[in-house]
């Protein structure tokens, strides 16, 4: 079920597993250097899981021992990925980057939501995954959420 103000069709479980099955290279958009912040735990997550982890963040020179970039037309190679962890004001700028960069998804965390960056993404070509955690639906669909059974689709709390 999508959350209000989001299109079902931004949280389609078929479309986010297709990018978790597919994608390689993963930007994060916002990844901050702090372990406390939930950028820097999802990237750590990702890395851990094979995705190759491209930081962008214009005030850091190195984060997760990976290169950040200042923005995503610095990236000088192919990204399957834009993960934002940016307010939703943002995102319309970014998608028009990520369509440049010749990204195949945009990706925006829990509360980034901008219809206005999704339909920009979508004209260009890009999968989009809106009001979503990267980890989280990776924990569901391939990992041990998955293992333990929690990718049913209902919720019960019946025994």
């Amino acid at each position: 079920m999508s959350e209000p103000g989001v299109p079902e069709r931004w949280q389609d479980p078929f479309t986010i597993l297709g990018i978790l099955t597919s994608a390689k290279t993963i930007a994060i958009v916002g990844l901050s250097p702090n372990e406390l912040r939930a950028s820097h735990f999802v990237g750590f997550y990702l890395r851990r899981h094979g995705y190759r982890i491209v930081p962008v963040n214009p005030r850091e020179k190195t984060i997760l021992g990976e290169t950040s970039y200042a923005s995503l037309s610095e990236i000088p190679f192919p990204i399957d990925v834009v993960d934002v962890f940016r307010a939703p004001d943002a995102v319309p700028e970014i998608a028009r980057e990520a369509v440049r960069a010749g990204a195949k998804a945009l990706w925006c965390q829990y509360n980034v939501i901008s219809p206005e960056g999704g339909a920009i993404a979508e004209q260009g070509g890009l999968r989009v995954v809106m009001d979503r955690c990267m980890k989280v639906e990776h924990a569901r669909h391939l990992g041990r959420m998955h293992w333990l059974g929690f990718n049913t689709g209902r919720i019960s709390a019946r025994r």
